[in-house]
């Protein structure tokens, strides 16, 4: 009986030990990992609020869920009990780029591939899906043609400026859409704004001195437009 003990004793030690290398190589490769998802996500974003708790959010969802992995195992019991306490977790802000999501189960479909011990099924993964990423960026894939901006004028309150630019926007736009019309400085100024499209090789600088000759040289801004309108 105490033979069998010592055995089953072994056999314990022996899986702990399993276990311990198996949570350390999974913690390593995935973190490994996740860098090299953190550094496409860094070399390919294009928006305005780039943040850097971001990159460590998907560096630690993906080691957290190889961890994960590694404790559900085949329990599952145990599986359902984490999906019950992850429930509660919320997060705090909405995430204004679709892109960001893609990154963050990015990052957790390496982690839980390293989790269950497809490690190489990992490494291939992150690397060929990284490739892929990278190659959208370079061939800038799905862009619509030339963004398109928002053009502010500014002009006296006095100034007729019905049709007064129409000259400038045949010569220098593709397309020009009168969006918004309104008094500013106190009722002496008229804010004229549109959605632009410059032609081909036409400069933002071109149109504004252009403008500028015909607006007593008031402000005039041009600023770009996100794809969702705003």
């Amino acid at each position: 009986m105490n033979q069998l003990m010592e055995e089953f004793s072994k056999l314990a030690n022996l899986t702990t030990k399993l276990t311990i290398i198996q949570a350390f190589l999974a913690i390593f490769i995935s973190f490994c990992l996740t860098l090299i998802i953190t550094q496409v996500y860094k070399h390919t974003y294009k928006g305005n609020n780039y943040s850097q708790s971001f990159m460590h959010t998907i560096i630690i969802m993906g080691v957290v869920v190889s961890v994960i992995m590694i404790v559900i195992g085949n329990n599952v019991a145990v599986a359902f009990g984490l999906v019950g306490a992850f429930s509660i977790i919320r997060f705090r802000s909405a995430m204004s780029d679709p892109k960001d999501i893609a990154f963050i189960f990015f990052g957790m479909a390496a982690g839980i591939a390293c989790g269950l011990g497809f490690y190489l099924l990992a490494i291939l993964f992150t690397l060929s899906l990284s490739i892929l990423i990278y190659v959208l960026y370079l061939f800038d894939y799905g862009k619509k043609g030339e963004a398109t901006k928002r053009l502010k004028i500014i002009v006296p309150e006095n100034l007729h400026y019905e049709n007064l630019f129409d000259h400038i926007f045949q010569k220098y736009l593709e397309t020009c859409t009168l969006q918004r019309v309104e008094t500013t400085n106190l009722g002496t100024m008229i804010q004229l704004e549109y959605l632009v499209n410059n032609k081909d090789g036409i400069s933002d600088k071109i149109i504004m001195d252009e403008i500028r000759q015909h607006n007593a040289n008031l402000k005039v801004s041009m600023n770009y437009v996100n794809y969702d309108g705003r």
